[in-house]
């Protein structure tokens, strides 16, 4: 006859069940109290606003990176950029300041109003418009020490261009008002990174920091 009938087993088998579950608890209660409610605020940093540059034309390049029917229609918020970018644009040309228009893998044809002028060079490329290219090249045969970034989208071209033109010694100037992101945040994001980016940060937006990023806008970059 067995030690144990089958209500026992039965007993016991329920205990070790309700300890087993008691245990998974006791467990997912820990790991949810080390984990963030999903409804936490999180604090957002405080961007410093744009700030007025004077930049000498012959040492500057204006680079307007994607702004083209195959990818700015697509972002909502980057067609309204492009009389901002178009304004900048009309002066630097009139400063006589280098200007160097680029595209993605899939190419396009440059927004109306951004057409390129015979002169202008068009750089295709990812979003680091340095990698794999001869934009650095460009640039150095024209003794550019100034990039003043634009284009979209923020969080793709503008944001790894700027780290790429930091990394080989230029001093940025990103046009916050033609920054196209899919999103706000996309945006929101990628100044706060180009102000922040580790061993070339500007927090506090002090303007033209050599090798370093300014956050501007297209009303208060002014060329001599």
């Amino acid at each position: 006859m067995p030690r144990f009938g089958g209500a026992s087993r039965a007993v016991t088998s329920r205990w070790a069940r309700a300890t087993y579950l008691m245990a998974c608890g006791v467990l997912l209660g820990s790991v949810w109290a080390m984990a963030p409610a999903a409804s936490a605020q999180v604090d957002l940093p405080v961007i410093p606003d744009p700030v007025a540059v004077e930049l000498d034309h012959s040492t500057t390049a204006y680079l307007l990176l994607d702004m083209v029917d195959a990818i700015c229609p697509a972002r909502p918020s980057c067609p309204g950029t492009v009389p901002a970018a178009t304004s900048l644009l009309t002066r630097a040309r009139d400063a006589g300041a280098l200007v160097v228009h680029t595209t993605g893998r899939a190419g396009g044809t440059q927004m109306p109003g951004l057409e390129p002028l015979p002169s202008e060079r068009i750089v295709g490329a990812p979003a680091d418009k340095f990698f794999g290219t001869d934009l650095d090249d460009i640039l150095v045969s024209h003794g550019i020490r100034t990039v003043v970034i634009a284009g979209t989208a923020a969080n793709g071209a503008p944001m790894y261009t700027t780290f790429g033109a930091n990394l080989r010694g230029y001093t940025a100037v990103v046009v916050s008002d033609v920054l196209p992101g899919q999103t706000p945040f996309d945006t929101f994001l990628t100044q706060y990174q180009v102000l922040n980016e580790p061993g070339f940060d500007n927090p506090n937006n002090t303007p033209l920091v050599e090798g370093r990023v300014t956050l501007s806008r297209s009303d208060l970059i002014t060329f001599r």
